[in-house]
């Protein structure tokens, strides 16, 4: 297994692979800066959103607007800080306009997001709303009957406590929506505590004791593909992250962001 300082500096590589991006042609001749993420490269807890916003795409930083604001009062309310997280988004370029995010933009930048999840290693991922949280469960149940309620979950190679919740923005259009996140935002200290869950035995590392005395037996003759991640194609019951006036530009927008 690779040590926390080779998979930060994978993750360095991802992000300047991920900079040049021209996957999907239109948002890679809209967007400002590809918004790669940022944070504790080595993260128990991981959030994933939908989208840039206005302020994100401009600054090239997840979360750095409205949205961003009353996640930052959340983590603070229970014990954390940014630098204790890892945030980034389904997709790393804002959608023109704000709007949702196309199924085949998903599909061409998924790969991005799970191969940051495989990188960072996280134990529990937050999912930010439906997008985020049908991508990541593989199926198409609204965040509306999934909010608050924790599971364990396979994500590319790794099991993960998976734990979806309301995307911030929601609860700037619907006021009422602030108590039910911050009343779920209440159960990550215990699901962190917990621990990361079992993982499947490939990447559990064999003990001595485990190593078979007699010559290892032959390999098989076909090894099966990782399934397919599906593209999803799903609706969000919250409004786009509303538009606020940008925040100044920082002299190197695009910044990787890891502590």
């Amino acid at each position: 297994m690779s040590s926390p300082d080779e998979r930060r500096e994978a993750l360095k590589e991802l992000f300047h692979e991920a900079r040049g991006c021209v996957r999907c042609p239109q948002l890679a001749q809209t967007r400002h800066t590809v918004v790669f993420g940022a944070g504790n490269a080595n993260a128990d807890l991981m959030f994933v959103g939908e989208a840039p916003g206005r302020n994100e795409d401009e600054r090239g930083l997840p979360f750095v607007g409205q949205a961003g604001k009353l996640l930052d009062t959340l983590l603070g309310e229970i014990g954390l800080a940014r630098d204790q997280v890892f945030i980034a988004n389904v997709l790393k370029c804002r959608p023109p306009g704000n709007r949702d995010p196309h199924p085949v933009e998903i599909e061409r930048c998924q790969e991005y997001l799970f191969r940051q999840i495989e990188l960072i290693e996280p134990t529990v991922i937050c999912t930010l709303g439906n997008f985020a949280t049908k991508l990541l469960r593989h199926d198409t149940t609204g965040i509306m009957r999934l909010h608050g309620r924790a599971e364990v979950r396979m994500v590319g190679p790794r099991s993960v406590r998976l734990f979806p919740v309301f995307h911030p923005a929601a609860a700037l259009y619907t006021p009422s929506n602030v108590d039910v996140l911050r009343q779920d935002f209440r159960a990550l200290p215990e699901l962190l505590a917990l621990g990361a869950p079992e993982q499947p035995p490939a990447l559990v590392e064999p003990s001595v004791e485990d190593e078979p005395n007699s010559d290892p037996p032959a390999p098989p003759d076909a090894v099966a593909p990782g399934e397919a991640q599906p593209a999803i194609a799903a609706e969000v019951e919250a409004a786009p992250e509303p538009e606020s006036e940008p925040a100044p530009a920082e002299p190197h927008p695009a910044q990787l962001g890891l502590f």
